[in-house]
């Protein structure tokens, strides 16, 4: 999906206009922090506060397009190279109505054993 490449970027340059532009109005994330980390704990919904939400999640991280569960992807990163959240996002060759979010660090570790 070309969508997850456009939402990286849009990402790394923190750009709330771009990232909104890629959203279904009506897009739908869902986060499991596993009540390790600050996630919310029900979807948030509507493409401002999804945008809003992936820019305070991933401020700073670096972002690479990945195919998770045979799903497009993006893997965020620290500067350390730790994995800080895996995104999956469904939807239309044209916008994105579901994001994926696991930052759940056990998780996050068995990721960072296959990739």
């Amino acid at each position: 999906m070309q969508l997850v490449h456009l939402l990286a970027a849009a990402c790394e340059s923190a750009d709330l206009a771009a990232i909104e532009s890629l959203l279904s109005p009506d897009v739908v994330a869902v986060c499991d922090g596993g009540g390790l980390v600050p996630a919310p704990h029900e979807p948030v919904r509507g493409a401002v506060e999804v945008a809003l939400l992936l820019l305070s999640l991933l401020a700073g991280a670096a972002l690479a397009r990945e195919t998770v569960n045979g799903l497009p992807g993006l893997i965020a990163r620290r500067a350390d190279g730790t994995p800080l959240a895996v995104l999956v996002a469904t939807g239309s060759p044209w916008e994105i109505a579901t994001l994926w979010i696991v930052l759940n660090p056990d998780k996050l570790r068995r990721w960072s054993l296959y990739s």
